[in-house]
């Protein structure tokens, strides 16, 4: 009987063991099960993601401070961007930049245009800054325009110096699309790169010569002595210059045509870009002013025009200025009524709040045109009462944007042009990467 109770003590033994056994190798099996599944995943922040108690969104104030900048009485805080993808791997968030929720978030809305088409206002939605910052560097500096270059004066006995003169005409914007042309650069100046304008104006020496008759104090008062000399003075020279290179034999009597400073081979206004659009100055760029002569003045040049970007000299740059700013957000923390609604309203000097009337006489107050504000600050200041009641932000990613033409090219075509050269920028650069 003890030898039977010890064989089945033994058995038992024998079974337990076999069971541990299987645990064991089960919990193993278990645990490579989810080492591969971690693997299989990737592992870093994409197995952090796939725990279920891991929380998918940053925390409201987390959020806040990611995406807006904080306009508090004494400086602005939270304005850097975070750009790093593991900056919020703590509670499990990926912030690495996906070219499909870019996609998705960003778009353009146009908000105002000029009566004039000069200028332009509108919003870029979901971009980066460095993005922004990016179509402003390139549309004041490499959209490329046409601008006098060169300067031949045949006479100029004004007050204004030859270099001033030259220097003045640089800087007339000309209306005319850059793009129907090719860059100068070493080339001979021809049809295609170079646009040739005839300046010559000059002031009667008296009244005789300006009106045909006697002079006499009566006319004296009513005509005036001097001119002025505007852009609409430049003319056109389609077929190119007409002053001619200086021989260097003035006793040849060779019949060959004499050369100019151009090399045009045909006429500019018989190419079909040009023949029903003409080169010159357009309302209100030919009202500028030149230059005034006085009584026996002239002035008579040469002005020669070619393609040029704004880098290279400021008289090439499209734009008379290209600026953004990110979205001003102003939210009420509580409702404001009475008194102090009227007391706010007055602190703002744009007139961003409106009061609106609401039951038994009273009244309170509003945010209406949070476009307008200009961070100037004057809601919070008085006391920190103010800073607690009113909370001034601006959105990161969301950017007003307005570009001002000189006239050589209308607004938005000068943001598309900016698009197109972003983008190549970008092809050169994946392509010398690769």
């Amino acid at each position: 009987m003890a030898k039977k109770d010890q064989r089945m003590s033994e058995t038992e033994t024998e079974e337990e063991e076999e069971t541990e056994a299987e645990s064991m190798s089960e919990s193993e099996s278990e645990s490579g099960s989810e080492e591969q599944k971690q693997e299989s995943k990737g592992g870093g922040i994409d197995y952090i993601m796939s725990l279920p108690d891991v929380p998918r969104n940053l925390p409201p104030h987390v959020e806040l401070q990611r995406t807006r900048v904080f306009a508090n009485i004494d400086a602005p805080t939270h304005t850097d961007s975070i750009q790093y993808s593991g900056a919020f791997a703590s509670v499990g968030l990926d912030n690495s930049f996906r070219l499909d929720q870019f996609r998705n978030n960003f778009r353009v809305e146009v908000i105002r245009f000029s009566d004039d088409g000069m200028d332009m206002e509108f919003d870029m939605i979901g971009i980066d800054p460095a993005l922004a910052n990016a179509f402003r560097r390139i549309l004041i500096a490499e959209v490329p325009t046409m601008a006098i270059e060169k300067v031949f004066i045949a006479n100029n006995t004004s007050l204004i110096q030859d270099e001033v003169l030259a220097h003045r005409l640089g800087l007339i914007p000309i209306s005319v699309d850059p793009r129907l042309f090719e860059y100068a650069e070493n080339n001979a100046p021809n049809e295609r790169n170079t646009i040739v304008f005839k300046l010559h104006v000059q002031c009667a020496k008296d009244l005789e010569e300006e009106k045909g008759q006697s002079k006499n104090k009566k006319d004296e008062k009513k005509v005036p002595p001097r001119i002025t000399v505007k852009a609409k003075d430049l003319k056109w020279l389609p077929k190119g210059s007409e002053f001619y290179l200086e021989s260097e034999d003035s006793n040849s009597n060779s019949t060959s045509k004499s050369k100019t400073y151009t090399s045009f081979t045909c006429s500019q206004d018989s190419l079909p870009e040009f023949s029903n659009n003409k080169i010159g100055f357009k309302e209100p760029l030919d009202d500028i002013n030149i230059a005034r002569l006085g009584p026996g003045q002239e002035i008579e040049l040469e002005a020669q025009a070619v393609k040029g970007v704004g880098k290279t000299h400021a008289k090439w740059s499209p734009v008379a200025t290209a600026w953004y700013r990110m979205l001003p957000e102003v939210v009420l923390l509580e409702e404001i009524e009475d008194k102090d609604a009227e007391t706010l309203k007055d602190k703002c000097p744009v007139g961003v709040f409106d009061i609106e009337d609401i039951a038994n006489g009273r009244k309170r107050i509003n945010v209406a045109r949070p476009r307008a504000c200009t961070l100037c600050r004057e809601c919070i200041r008085g006391g920190d009462e103010w800073e607690k009641r009113v909370s001034l932000r601006r959105v990161k990613d969301h950017f007003i944007f307005t570009i001002e033409s000189t006239g050589a090219l209308p607004p938005e075509v000068l943001f598309t042009e900016a698009v197109k050269i972003l983008e190549s920028k970008c092809e050169r650069v994946i392509s010398e990467l690769s």
